[in-house]
């Protein structure tokens, strides 16, 4: 059975990380966008990171073009991007496919465990959240409409 650890993805320098490197912290695992009316996200999504990263907390971005074609950068522009108007220093991985036949492996899984509103596996748009808790379990998933200052009243007791 996979379990979150199992996958891997690309960084935008194109390095190779298994997930199993975050063993024992908490996530939020986001599609992001660089063009959107929810990018401004990014800033809460750092300010996330930063309040609880030395807790064991992490946030992985994963840029996504499918939803409106809003991130049509590739790798360089998308991590240019998110430093220069939001500071990001959290991790960043290669743009891919969070839905459809070519989704990627994590988001396969991710939409199996964790299902969405009315019970949907289907990523509706930018800026959907995955909270994970230490042992790999999706803890809870949010809609592109949740800001990430939202969220934690939900990862406070997962620390």
């Amino acid at each position: 059975m996979s379990t979150l650890y199992t996958f891997s993805a690309r960084t935008l320098g194109g390095a190779a990380v298994g997930l199993d490197r975050y063993r024992g912290k908490v996530l939020l695992i986001v599609n992001t966008a660089s063009e959107c009316g929810f990018t401004p996200q990014y800033a809460g999504l750092q300010q996330l990171y930063e309040r609880f990263a030395a807790r064991g907390f992490e946030v992985l971005g994963f840029p996504c073009n499918q939803f409106g074609k809003q991130e049509p950068g590739d790798a360089a522009q998308i991590g240019a991007f998110c430093a220069k108007n939001f500071g990001v220093t959290f991790p960043m991985f290669e743009k891919i496919d969070v839905k459809g036949p070519n989704a990627h492996p994590l988001y396969r899984y991710m939409t199996n465990e964790k299902r969405g509103l009315f019970g949907t596996k289907a990523i509706k748009w930018n800026f959907t959240k995955f909270l994970v808790d230490r042992d790999g379990r999706i803890a809870k998933r949010y809609g592109s409409r949740t800001p990430p200052h939202a969220i934690v009243q939900d990862i406070e007791p997962l620390l």
